[in-house]
């Protein structure tokens, strides 16, 4: 039992010629065109830097956000050791 389809019957490559080819068609279609071209300055937009610059640049201030946050913590661990135990902070007073 075969299932009828209707698109099956049509010559699809003709169809896009018959519209392309319509004088028509052209006239169906509206064509939008900005009434006025604004120039956008250069410095509007972020500064674009080559790959290796970006990866050095922003890869530092990733490395010095680390190193602040390994220095913090040696600064806790050598202030909790001073310490000897202990309430760290008393509430109330």
């Amino acid at each position: 039992m075969e299932t009828k389809d209707p698109l099956k019957a049509n010559d699809w490559k003709n169809i896009g010629k018959s519209v392309a080819d319509d004088p028509t068609s052209e006239s169906l279609v509206k064509k939008r065109r900005p009434k006025k071209v604004r120039n956008i300055p250069e410095y509007y937009f972020l500064p674009r830097k080559t790959l290796p610059s970006a990866i050095a640049f922003y890869g530092s201030w990733i490395l010095g956000g680390v190193g602040a946050g390994m220095l913090a913590e040696i600064w806790i661990n050598k202030k909790v050791k001073e310490d000897g135990g202990g309430v760290i902070w008393e509430f109330g007073k």
